[in-house]
C-alpha cells in the first residue's frame, strides 16, 4: 500500500484517526490491562484502519468505526477472554506540595481504597460489561456511538448497560459489605485494647 504524504485519502485518515489515540489507547488499555499489549493492540488497530479506510464513508461517524475495529481486533486477538490480570494504581506524584494541603492522610487512604475496590471490581466484571461501561462511563459515548462501534442495536446497549451498572453496583456492595464485616470482627477480638 502506497502511503505518501500527497495521497489526500492518507491526509483525511490522519486527521480523522490522530487526535482519538489517547482514547484509543486507554480504551485498549482497560481491555488488555497490560501496557505492551494496549499499545500493540492500538498498532494493529490503526493498521488495520488505514488499510480499510477506502471503505470507510466520509461523514458517518469516525470514532465509532475505529473504536469496533479495536474491539474486534482485541476480540479476535484473545481467546477465551479470562484475563484477570488488575491494572496497577501508579500513583503519580511530582514532588511540589500545596502549602495548604486539603486532604489529610486517612481522606487520601480512603480514596485509594475506594478506587482500589472501583478497578477491582471492574476487572472482575465479564469483558462485554467493562467495555460497555468504558464507552459510556469513561470515553462519553452516546448510546447511539456505542451501538455503532459494538453492532448492536440501541437497545441492546441500554439494557447491556443497565445490568453492567447493576453488576458493579453488587460487586461494589458485596466488596464493602466483606470490608466493614471483616473490620468488626477485627474490633470484636481487640476487647481489651
Amino acid at each position: 500500500m502506497d502511503v505518501s504524504a500527497a495521497d489526500p485519502h492518507l491526509d483525511s485518515f490522519e486527521e480523522l484517526a490522530m487526535p482519538l489515540f489517547g482514547q484509543l489507547y486507554n480504551f485498549a488499555h482497560w481491555l488488555t490491562h497490560n501496557r505492551e499489549e494496549a499499545e500493540d493492540l492500538v498498532q494493529e488497530t490503526y493498521v488495520k484502519a488505514l488499510k480499510g479506510f477506502s471503505s470507510f464513508e466520509l461523514g458517518t461517524n469516525f470514532r465509532a468505526w475505529i473504536y469496533r475495529i479495536l474491539r474486534n481486533t482485541f476480540l479476535t486477538s484473545r481467546k477465551g477472554l479470562k484475563v484477570t490480570m488488575t491494572v496497577p494504581l501508579d500513583v503519580e506524584e511530582d514532588g511540589q506540595e500545596a502549602a495548604i494541603e486539603p486532604d489529610t492522610p486517612e481522606t487520601i487512604l480512603f480514596a485509594r481504597a475506594n478506587q482500589e475496590q472501583l478497578v477491582s471490581a471492574m476487572d472482575a466484571l465479564p469483558v462485554h460489561f467493562r467495555e460497555i461501561l468504558l464507552l459510556c462511563e469513561v470515553e462519553e459515548m452516546s448510546y447511539q456511538e456505542i451501538a455503532e462501534t459494538l453492532s448492536v442495536p440501541t437497545g441492546t446497549v441500554m439494557s447491556r448497560l443497565s445490568r453492567a451498572r447493576k453488576a458493579l453496583r453488587d460487586r461494589l456492595r458485596n466488596q464493602l459489605e466483606g470490608t466493614t464485616g471483616a473490620t468488626a470482627m477485627i474490633k470484636g477480638t481487640n476487647h481489651g485494647l
